[in-house]
């Protein structure tokens, strides 16, 4: 019996160690300790993150007044197409930008009013970002791409490019991706570091290009002069005035189709009016060829022979057009 009491004096001595008494004395202190520590936090710690976290909005609504002001001055660029797509771009990077760095700022303050040391955690971010980095180098060349589209103003917001063998116009920049919207309502989210090469189609100017196919029966001369005249009435038009922006030009016969006599028109317009100049002109150029009695070209493809008519029998007696 000796023996086995000699063994279970541990047990003893430790059960005599956590009494009743000396669990609520341990509790006790737990609680005066946790008690101290939020008097400390409320006391000390949350004002001083309260006026932290009130400055860095009042510097976000100073980042958002700023945004408001550019959008604003590039709806006012009426003129200057540049120049307004340049405002909304640096806009929309002031926001994204000021976002993330206010928010780091005030995750910092959140950590600091838990009472939790950052130090070591940046130690361990900035370790692990070095791993990080080496398997997600696109993530650098993606921003440094993006500054680099910045500083060069190779493109801006609203204006339409192709890049990535996409085309479209520019939502969204941000220094990591583009964001395209295409005729179709389609929208493209390309990253930085997949654009090799920027095609920017309403850069300073459009050109409005029109081949026009005229039948190979009609003078030469006369169609390139009714041409210019169409196209010089077209820019003195009060509606496209200020949107032709230099005389178009008929370039002359460009290509011979067949029975089809190819005459391009060239027209400079501003940027992203082409469309509307187009399809006036191809209107204009039905109706005036119409009225002069002047042929428009046919597809190569097809050989029309005419037979000549007899005046006297009826029209459904009229010899056929084959092909």
């Amino acid at each position: 019996m000796l023996p086995i009491l000699l063994e279970m004096r541990p047990t003893l001595n430790l059960l005599t160690t956590f009494s009743p008494t000396v669990q609520g004395s341990i509790f006790q202190t737990l609680n005066h300790d946790w008690h101290q520590d939020f008097v400390v936090m409320v006391e000390d710690r949350l004002p001083k993150v309260a006026v932290v976290l009130v400055f860095l909005f009042i510097l976000w609504r100073v980042a958002l007044f700023f945004v408001h002001r550019m959008q604003k001055l590039a709806i006012r660029q009426v003129g200057n197409s540049q120049r307004a797509a340049q405002l909304r771009t640096m806009a929309t990077i002031v926001r994204a930008t000021s976002l993330s760095a206010l928010g780091f700022l005030g995750f910092l303050q959140v950590l600091n009013l838990l009472n939790i040391d950052y130090k070591p955690l940046l130690a361990s971010a900035g370790i692990l970002g070095v791993g990080i980095g080496l398997g997600a180098q696109s993530l650098f060349k993606d921003i440094i791409n993006g500054i680099f589209i910045l500083v060069e103003d190779q493109y801006n917001v609203g204006e339409v490019v192709k890049v990535a063998s996409l085309t479209g116009t520019v939502e969204d920049l941000t220094l990591r991706l583009t964001r395209l919207r295409d005729g179709d309502g389609t929208l493209y989210v390309i990253p930085n570091s997949q654009i090799a090469t920027v095609s920017n189609l309403s850069r300073d100017y459009s050109v409005a290009s029109l081949p026009i196919a005229v039948d190979a029966s009609a003078n030469p001369d006369e169609v390139i002069a009714l041409l210019g005249e169409i196209a010089a009435g077209l820019r003195a038009d009060v509606a496209f005035k200020d949107v032709i922006v230099a005389d178009p030009s008929v370039l002359g016969v460009d290509k011979i189709d067949g029975r089809s006599i190819i005459y391009p028109i060239n027209i400079r317009v501003r940027p992203n009016q082409k469309d509307g100049v187009l399809r006036e002109l191809r209107r204009r150029v039905v109706l005036t060829f119409e009225k002069r009695g002047i042929p428009l070209g046919s597809d190569s493809s097809m050989l029309i022979m005419q037979a000549a008519k007899d005046p006297t029998a009826p029209p459904s007696q009229q010899p056929l057009v084959g092909s």
